[in-house]
């Protein structure tokens, strides 16, 4: 597989200001506007916390340019008191300076602000903290505090949608937050709006870029005319999954259309399941209508962004069918609003080419492309037949076998007959596919005794999903007898929209992968964590092999075995020195490389033979949401930078025995070393576990002779977990205590980096030592 290098590109944007390095991570809280047009130039605003010391941007996709223009942090209320302090100790001075002369005049502010050196910009920066105190509802947070102006320049022809956004330092990598191209002109809400409409709509289609503050409500005016299919669609999640400390952990939008005499038209405060609200407005006469945004429960700060899309736009609001079989030919018809090509043909991938999603386009008229996923299995597919909702007219089938169908209207039940008896696992994909269908599985025999039910089942991959309600059920059928499976929506909706897949099969397993984080930044040479989660169905648990798939740089992937009980594995990766940074066909420097990861098991069919699952690996962001849960987002592409320069490396390799390490529940291990840099002594030699199993630590031991060393592992017998298997992650610095002097008579050592070594697999045995 051949990958392309203009899938993605870093832009490295060296700050004008000094830079303080302090060690710590910039962190990202937002982007303001969080898109704009393709085709135009704008600035932005990145608010978070040390981002002061970024060198650099990170954003996916061609076809932008960036710049960063200037660096902001209002004064804190501590700086505030400081500077007030700084004055009235300066107005003391004075006045006792004067009465010592026998001048009775007191100093004017002018006077005292001149001689105590002070700015009108620091005069300025301490009303505004004033005035963030004097606000009741508005809550300090440093996360927020930083804000970096960036200038964004974006090619006509830049590919549309989500992008990737981050900061990158010297020493690390921010977290991501998304910045969107769109095809529409773009405005920006003029405070205050919240009581009289902010008259920027003229035109549409146009999109809304907002930010919602403490109690804030904003409001924008347009004009309709009679019989136009107005869309007002609010992307607020699609700004920011995710607030890490905020309850419900994200902004939840409220959207409100009122005419010109303030009738209330239309209200959403979301669309079907989905958080973020969605209006449908079919105008009834020529008028100037209002739309309105707010949080619902009146929420806010500057993290609170929104984009709403406002015009006669395409829009989906549910495919059928949500899936078809690999190597297979099949039309998917989309439903919504706006919509002038509905009837698509779609052609699977050969089983050669295999991948569980495929991703499709439909132009419509305007120029707009619809892009949608069609779920792809290997198995025999049907559509469910009505009427089947009763034993008499229910549908005969088979197990193996994806049932595409639909309840089609309020109180619709599929009743299916089950050929065969066994054990049986019945598993619906509805809501995780886009469908609003909340369903609900059982199995009964002829009489109507159920012998089996399911509402709900948690989705551990569905990072977004607030609700996870889709059924799966484990059931063991008589061999004798008929017997049914229902399907239905636990609250008894139905229409055109509310489709599922419902697959049937043995009880055979299955896994999914994510690897975090989504992009990696390393240098030539240097080693670099990754962790990868195994997301294991139906009793999964076996072994699984991880492998880059036709990596476009010689990688070393080492720990690539995720022990069948593990569902979490630290791993590493690990850079070639001698890597070229330049496009072989185009000449040009390259520092970006498109990765794939891959996962193969074998997969038990009775006590003997053994087939084998091969899944992809899905790049993700690991998120918190509301101080306690943490989520993994996928992301459409696994990214590798390379950074200028030599990576730090450790100064000796490992002597391992294969196929890994097994350590005694008890007592001491020592790895020996090869050195590789001897100007460090192994007394300036330290090591650490990373994510230790508990009751494990690492030192360096040192030979009584000569300068040789080796690692000693500990295993403490009482923290100890025998069953645990993984991979020991090393880091290695080298530290110096400076020499004391009579300012520092006792000196803190001082430690450097020296990178980590690559992944030890390791397993706990019964034996209590290996001196």
């Amino acid at each position: 597989m051949k990958h392309s290098t203009s899938l993605a590109r870093l832009v490295f944007c060296i700050l004008a200001a000094a830079r303080v390095a302090n060690g710590n991570e910039p962190h990202l809280a937002y982007a303001y506007p969080a898109g704009c047009q393709a085709g135009t130039e704008i600035e932005i605003t990145v608010g978070g916390q040390h981002i002061k010391e970024a060198t650099g941007i990170y954003l996916s996709g061609d076809g932008v340019d960036l710049e960063i223009v200037s660096w902001y942090r209002p004064m804190t209320r501590g700086e505030s008191n400081q500077l007030q302090r700084r004055i009235r100790d300066t107005r003391d001075a004075i006045i006792k300076q004067r009465e010592a002369m026998g001048i009775k005049q007191r100093p004017s502010n002018e006077e005292v602000i001149a001689t105590a050196g002070i700015t009108e910009e620091q005069l300025r920066e301490q009303e505004i903290s004033r005035q963030r105190d004097r606000d009741p509802k508005r809550q300090p947070n440093d996360q927020l505090a930083e804000e970096v102006t960036v200038r964004v320049k974006v090619a006509t022809d830049a590919k549309l949608g989500k992008r990737e956004l981050r900061f990158l330092t010297e020493e690390a990598i921010s977290n991501p937050i998304w910045f969107h191209i769109g095809r529409y002109s773009e405005v920006r809400e003029t405070e205050p709006n919240d009581q009289s409409p902010d008259r920027v709509v003229e035109y549409t289609p146009v999109v809304i870029n907002g930010q919602i503050m403490p109690g804030d409500q904003d409001r924008f005016a347009f004009t309709a005319k009679k019989g136009e299919q107005i869309v007002i669609d609010a992307a607020v999640r699609e700004c920011m999954p995710y607030l890490a400390d905020a309850v419900p952990g994200w902004f939840q939008a409220v959207l409100k259309l009122t005419d010109s005499h303030g009738r209330e038209m239309s209200f959403s405060d979301s669309f079907y399941y989905r958080q973020d609200p969605v209006l449908f407005f079919e105008v009834p006469k020529d008028d100037q209508y209002v739309v309105e945004i707010r949080d619902s429960i009146f929420r806010g700060r500057e993290d609170f962004v929104y984009r709403i899309t406002v015009g006669e736009i395409p829009f989906v609001t549910s495919i059928y069918p949500l899936g078809a079989q690999v190597d297979s030919q099949s039309m998917v018809q989309l439903k919504g609003w706006n919509l002038t090509n509905t009837d698509i043909p779609v052609k699977t991938m050969t089983r050669k080419k295999f991948r569980p999603v495929m991703w499709y386009t439909a132009p419509q008229s305007d120029g707009t492309e619809i892009r949608f996923p069609l779920q792809v299995d290997y198995w025999p597919e049907t559509f469910d037949k009505e009427p089947n909702n009763d034993y008499q007219s229910a549908q005969v089938i088979s197990t193996r076998t994806t049932i595409n169908g639909r309840i089609d209207y309020p109180g619709d039940e599929d009743i299916y007959r089950v050929e065969g008896g066994g054990r049986l696992i019945a598993e619906v994909e509805a809501r995780r596919l886009g469908s609003p269908l909340d369903s609900v599985l059982r199995v009964t025999d002829a009489n109507g005794k159920e012998i089996g039910f399911n509402d709900d089942k948690v989705d551990l991959s569905q990072a977004l999903q607030t609700h996870h309600s889709d059924s799966h059920l484990s059931v063991t059928i008589p061999a004798t007898g008929n017997h049914y499976l229902h399907i239905k929506d636990a609250s008894n909706h139905g229409g055109p929209d509310f489709g599922y897949r419902m697959r049937l099969s043995a009880p055979d397993g299955d896994f999914e992968l994510r690897v975090t984080p989504a992009t990696i930044i390393a240098r030539r040479g240097e080693t670099v964590p990754i962790t990868v989660h195994a997301l294991r169905k139906d009793g999964f648990d076996e072994d699984i092999t991880l492998s880059l798939v036709d990596a476009p740089v010689p990688l070393r992937l080492d720990g690539n075995v995720i022990p069948g009980t593990v569902d979490k594995l630290n791993m590493t990766l690990t850079v070639p020195n001698n890597l070229k940074l330049v496009d072989e066909e185009t000449g040009l420097p390259q520092k970006l490389f498109a990765l794939e990861m891959e996962g193969s098991a074998g997969k038990r069919k009775g006590s003997q033979s053994r087939t084998q699952l091969t899944r992809l690996a899905v790049p993700a962001e690991n998120m918190m949401q509301a101080f306690i849960w943490f989520h993994l987002v996928p992301v459409e592409q696994w990214n590798l930078v390379i950074r200028e320069g030599r990576g730090r490396s450790a100064p000796f390799s490992v002597i391992l025995p294969a196929p890994r390490l097994v350590l005694p529940a008890e007592g001491d291990t020592i790895l020996g070393v090869v050195p590789i840099a001897k100007q460090i002594k192994a007394s300036e030699i330290r090591v650490e576990l990373s994510d230790p199993p508990p009751g494990l630590s690492a030192s360096i031991i040192e030979s009584p002779v000569g300068d040789n060393y080796g690692i000693k592992l500990t295993s403490d017998p009482a923290e100890i977990d025998k069953e645990l298997k993984g991979n020991l992650i090393i880091r290695v610095y080298r530290e110096l205590t400076p020499e004391p002097t009579e300012a520092v008579p006792i000196p803190k050592p001082k430690r450097t980096d020296l990178g980590i070594l690559p992944a030890i697999p390791y397993e706990f045995s019964q034996r209590r030592s290996r001196r």
